[in-house]
């Protein structure tokens, strides 16, 4: 299916085009000596300041926060007193906020998705270089080709909050399949938490991280075939209801999802509502011929390494080994670092590298973009009855 013509009703998404005009002059790069100004925009009660993406800013020397701006007023003084802000760096609105402190970086934290859009492409308009988004990155195909058209005509830098792509031991783990450590990479199997919100919410807040991670490992998808279940059943338009986070409209407590990748593999998602599994699933399993690979989203170790056949009865069965950043069965030789990741300043201090050397950050707008299309993809193929529905995932950075 054209990226243009996915249709979006089932989960509520419909988003219009942005005329770009022409393309502007390539901006002044702030000066690898001045600390960065940072602005940070929060929305207390409709997903605050995200986790932590307003705080990571003070513990890098390379920024300072200058200015705030929540919708909600007592938040907004919280947020003062939290980040040792006076008064006069606060703002009720955030385009208000933009226009005159005119930032170098804009950090879009709040964890409702149907505002990032519209925030994202504020910050750019008003010149920011750099804007770093909480995930879900935006609510369709379609917005996220306006982000992306942006930060073409302005030359700006989106980085996502998918924080487990910026982990070192992912790469070591794409390295050891490479090296066919596993053999034949036969499936890659992700889940959500399988926690109350399983199914499409699951789908959008956590299964982000673990597509993003799948389309890393696997490559971009090439099409989508799902089915999404309420109570056992198909679901039905009398099913959708408002989802939380400004989600818009979801329906299902259970989904299937098959994507196949570039290079032929396929990856499947499923999330199941109270799965009774106390979220030991959410992640990723890298199933090979000779091994399978254990993904832990937000875990420490990240990954487990199980050699062997996986379809072969072993007996003793074989021991789960921990891969680091430093490889498999070795100690994590850097804890600090890890510690950094999960706290947004490894992501933070990738994307001011990313504008001062006038590249892409790391989990950039492109690579988030396929992360929606085949959550949107889930919903399209289940309200074509489950038919495989084509995925473009060729986003121009």
């Amino acid at each position: 299916m054209d990226r243009r013509q996915l249709i979006v009703t089932a989960s509520g998404i419909i988003a219009s085009g942005l005329a770009t005009g022409g393309v502007k002059a390539e901006p002044q790069l702030p000066s690898d000596e001045a600390p960065l100004k940072v602005a940070i925009i929060g929305s207390t009660g409709r997903g605050d300041y995200g986790h932590g993406l307003d705080t990571v800013w003070q513990r890098l020397k390379q920024t300072t926060i200058v200015a705030v701006a929540d919708d909600n007023s007592r938040g907004l003084s919280r947020e003062l007193t939290k980040l040792n802000l006076p008064s006069t760096a606060g703002h009720v609105d955030y385009r208000e906020m933009l226009s005159r402190v005119r930032p170098d970086i804009v950090s879009v934290c709040p964890r409702h998705v149907d505002q990032h859009r519209d925030m994202i492409l504020a910050a750019i308009e008003a010149g920011a270089q750099g804007v770093y988004v909480e995930k879900p990155f935006v609510r369709s195909p379609a917005e996220a080709e306006q982000v992306l058209a942006a930060c073409r005509e302005h030359r700006s830098r989106v980085a996502v909050a998918h924080r487990n792509r910026y982990h070192p031991t992912l790469k070591v783990i794409a390295d050891l399949l490479s090296q066919g450590r596993i053999g034949r990479l036969l499936e890659i199997r992700g889940r959500g938490k399988g926690d109350r919100r399983g199914g499409g919410e699951d789908l959008w807040v956590l299964g982000s991280h673990v597509l993003n991670m799948m389309t890393f490992l696997g490559g971009p998808p090439k099409s989508c075939s799902a089915v999404m279940m309420q109570d056992g059943r198909p679901v039905v338009a009398s099913d959708f209801r408002e989802g939380a986070e400004g989600l818009g409209p979801l329906a299902g407590n259970q989904l299937h999802a098959r994507f196949v990748l570039d290079d032929g593999v396929i990856g499947y998602f499923d999330s199941v509502a109270n799965d009774g599994t106390q979220n030991e699933g959410f992640g990723l399993r890298l199933i090979g011929s000779e091994g399978t690979i254990a993904i832990y989203a937000d875990r420490n170790p990240l990954a487990f390494l199980q050699p062997g056949n996986p379809f072969a009865a072993a007996d003793p069965p074989q021991k789960w080994l921990p891969i680091t950043s430093g490889g498999v069965d070795v100690p994590e030789p850097d804890p600090d670092l890890i510690h950094r990741v999960m706290h947004h300043d490894v992501a933070a201090a990738d994307l001011i590298d990313a504008i001062r050397e006038n590249r892409e950050p790391l989990c950039n707008a492109t690579e988030a973009a396929l992360t929606v299309e085949m959550i949107c993809g889930v919903f399209e193929s289940h309200r074509q009855g489950g038919k495989s529905v084509a995925l473009v995932s060729q986003f121009k950075s």
